[in-house]
């Protein structure tokens, strides 16, 4: 059970597989391979990171392998071809890189991602250097979270603080993390604000509230 939202420092994997700024097209593509990743921070210095090359940059070699682009699309697309021609983790990686504080909250991440359109994030201190790395499926992981421990949670979370007076009377199931509610309550106002906080404990998949007002009081 926790107190506290879930922040990206609690599911992130801490081991990170990265390259060097000099790192060679092959390795990068090797290292990928041999650790099943699809991008990789570039880092500099102690661990400061300066970009990530994935497998879309390194694809572009491929893309235009045998191509002979015309003058105009040679102008449109001059970052793509440039990094086609390169060899080195420097000139083919994406940057600056996309990354996220180990303090964040999962749906601030969630949303980085889908709105940079990145499948993991570089997770980064306040002097850029690398603390870990946060994928997709690192951000699903509370969703694996026990039936009871999340019902331990909203009773103490939620129905304690809500319904101190009314606590005995509910009841709370959890069944492959979805939250029933069920039971009198003094209060129909916070009937709604109970439903809203169940939901929010990480790892609920939803909330199905049968709260109703207790007709003696």
């Amino acid at each position: 059970m926790t107190s506290r939202p879930f922040t990206v420092a609690d599911v992130m994997t801490e081991k990170v597989v990265a390259v060097r700024p000099d790192t060679a097209f092959k390795e990068i593509v090797a290292a990928m391979e041999r650790w099943k990743v699809t991008a990789l921070p570039v880092l500099e210095g102690e661990g400061r990171v300066v970009g990530v090359v994935s497998e879309a940059d390194l694809l572009l070699k491929e893309e235009f392998h045998d191509r002979r682009l015309g003058m105009v699309e040679q102008l449109r697309r001059h970052d793509a071809t440039a990094k086609a021609g390169s060899d080195r983790a420097a000139e083919l990686m994406t940057a600056p890189a996309v990354t996220v504080g180990p303090e964040a909250s999962l749906s601030q991440a969630a949303r980085l991602m889908a709105t940079r359109r990145v499948k993991r994030l570089p997770v980064v201190d306040g002097d850029g250097v690398i603390r870990g790395i946060v994928s997709r499926s690192d951000l699903l992981k509370v969703f694996l979270r026990p039936d009871e421990e999340l019902a331990d949670e909203v009773r103490h979370e939620v129905v304690a603080h809500l319904f101190p007076l009314s606590r005995d009377r509910i009841e709370v199931r959890v069944e492959a993390g979805v939250v029933t509610l069920t039971g009198d309550v003094r209060d129909s106002s916070l009937i709604p604000v109970a439903e809203r906080l169940a939901r929010a404990v990480e790892g609920v998949v939803d909330v199905r509230c049968g709260l109703t007002l207790a007709t003696e009081l």
